[in-house]
């Protein structure tokens, strides 16, 4: 053996990270280095002649495994695996085993060198990454709340969960190779958003958005999305790690909740204007409440007056002995002025009476059956003298009988009123009159001719102490057509006003048939 041999020999048995022997053409081991004993765990004279299938598992064995490596690296030359292998203690590792045929000059076979490694550690990490790759895959499969896939570096979709299958509605097999933009909406494709959000998640490494998305069916749905670039070691770009959530729920609670607080927001401004309406309407009461005592005080107070100053006038004569306005023609006369202010005391008490009953909910009706066309013959009769002192000339129409069941007293005060406020407010006017009989309800029309009243006025008139600025001139409490809605309302029925200024008033009192 030359110098260059010891050496290489001295090598082979110094290297203690790889079991390196020899063998004969049948299998017999023939040498045996420091590697080997480390590996295998036996002294050179253990097994140094044995045949090397000692090293192999009993399955391995009895299928004759290691004649047909040796049969392999004959027929090749080499021959290369990775398997299990049997320690001296009988306990197994994951060797990478390499066989190579050895030929003398003339070419002839005459043996096999075989290097043996310990694989196991990188095996048992390599199966841990594999099970650990395969816990997560199952794991991104069985999510379903998430659509969870893989895009490649051109937006091809090359994976698909059942979380993907549930939310957008597409199978593994009809959706895996198709652009990740089948689930944009048109006008999304139109302006390039899904190159653009690749484009971004690989600028910032992270792409987020929330925004509609398609399903399979063609409904949309609100989605968050989050896009993931992947890097390989290098830092290729591989592809795109795509998460979906579907928030559609979330988003009709969040539109239901600023729903809500619009609408809060909306009442509260609603009963802000109520409360200051209600205010400025409490404080024009107060306003109107004190004019009204204001005016009753001085309706009251005229008539009295007059009563004070006329009884004082006859005291004084009586005490002169002057009885010549005694005599029976002028005693008729101021017996007859007395009754007009008792009279007008009396309406004027009457009316505030009404007010407290209306508003204590003690007015009642006495109903009695009667001919409202009669009724409004003998009012307009009544009324003709008085009205005729104003200069109003009062015109009936009442073909034919309108019988039904009302209060007459009641009825007869809004008829009165409204004639009242004929003479009051058109003075020189004529006034019409007109009963009849309209489907289910008898109607009553009383039409002046004077200013007529602003459309902004109308209901205006029928509220408790309103008086017109422009009626402020004519005397009176203010409760006369507020009463006389009250009655109306009070048998089912209602008071209302058509007019255009400077054309005159018609008021229409339309009382049921039917209580």
């Amino acid at each position: 053996m030359n110098t260059n041999e010891k050496i290489f020999r001295l090598l082979v048995d110094a290297v203690d990270e790889y079991a390196i022997f020899a063998l004969d053409v049948k299998g017999h081991i023939l040498t045996w280095n420091q590697g080997a004993k480390r590996l295998k765990g036996y002294l050179p004279e253990e097994v140094i002649g044995t045949h090397f299938s000692r090293f192999y598992t009993a399955p391995d064995i009895e299928r004759n495994h290691p004649e047909h490596e040796l049969q392999l690296a004959a027929k090749n030359g080499k021959y290369e695996e990775e398997g299990w292998r049997v320690r001296k203690d009988g306990s197994t590792f994951w060797a990478n085993v390499v066989i190579t045929a050895l030929h003398d000059d003339e070419g002839i076979l005459c043996g096999f060198g075989k290097v043996t490694r310990d694989l196991t550690a990188k095996r048992q990490a390599e199966l841990a990454l594999r099970e650990s790759e395969e816990r997560f895959r199952l794991m991104v499969e069985s999510v379903q709340d998430y659509a969870i896939f893989m895009l490649n570096p051109h937006g091809i979709i090359t994976t698909w969960n059942k979380g993907a299958e549930r939310n957008k509605g597409y199978a593994a097999h009809e959706i895996i190779g198709k652009h990740f933009s089948e689930f944009y909406p048109a006008e999304d494709k139109e302006r390039g958003k899904p190159a653009w959000e690749l484009e971004e998640a690989v600028k910032a490494g992270r792409f987020e958005d929330e925004g509609w998305r398609i399903k399979k069916d063609g409904l949309q749905f609100w989605a968050n999305v989050v896009i993931t670039p992947i890097f390989s070691g290098e830092k290729i770009l591989l592809g795109f790690a795509k998460v979906t959530r579907n928030l559609t729920e979330r988003r009709k609670s969040e539109e239901a909740l600023k729903t809500a607080y619009a609408d809060l927001e909306r009442r509260i401004e609603e009963r802000t204007s109520e409360l200051s309406s209600a205010k400025l309407k409490a404080e024009e009461a107060v306003r109107a409440r004190d004019e009204f005592f204001s005016m009753a005080s001085h309706e009251l107070k005229t008539p009295l007056t007059v009563l004070k100053l006329q009884t004082q006038m006859r005291r004084r004569k009586i005490a002169k002995g002057n009885f010549s306005e005694f005599e029976p023609s002028k005693l008729a006369e101021l017996c007859d002025d007395d009754v007009r202010q008792v009279e007008r005391l009396a309406g004027l008490v009457d009316r505030m009476l009404d007010i407290t009953r209306l508003t204590t909910g003690q007015f009642e009706l006495t109903r009695e059956t009667f001919d409202l066309s009669e009724c409004g013959r003998d009012l307009v009769k009544r009324f003709t003298v008085s009205l005729s002192g104003s200069g109003n000339e009062v015109k009936l129409i009442a073909p034919s009988p309108v019988i039904g069941s009302w209060d007459r007293i009641r009825v007869e005060q809004i008829l009165t009123n409204l004639l009242t406020n004929a003479g009051k407010y058109a003075p020189g006017k004529p006034v019409e009159v007109e009963v009849l009989a309209n489907g289910q309800f008898a109607q009553v029309s009383v039409r002046d001719h004077g200013k007529g009243i602003l459309e902004e006025h109308r209901e205006l008139i029928f509220e408790p102490f309103e008086r017109l600025e422009h009626r402020r001139d004519v005397g009176g409490l203010g409760l006369g057509l507020y009463i006389s809605k009250q009655i109306a309302e009070a048998h089912g029925g209602r008071l209302r006003v058509e007019s255009q200024e400077n054309e005159g008033c018609k008021f229409f009192l339309e009382l049921p048939f039917e209580p």
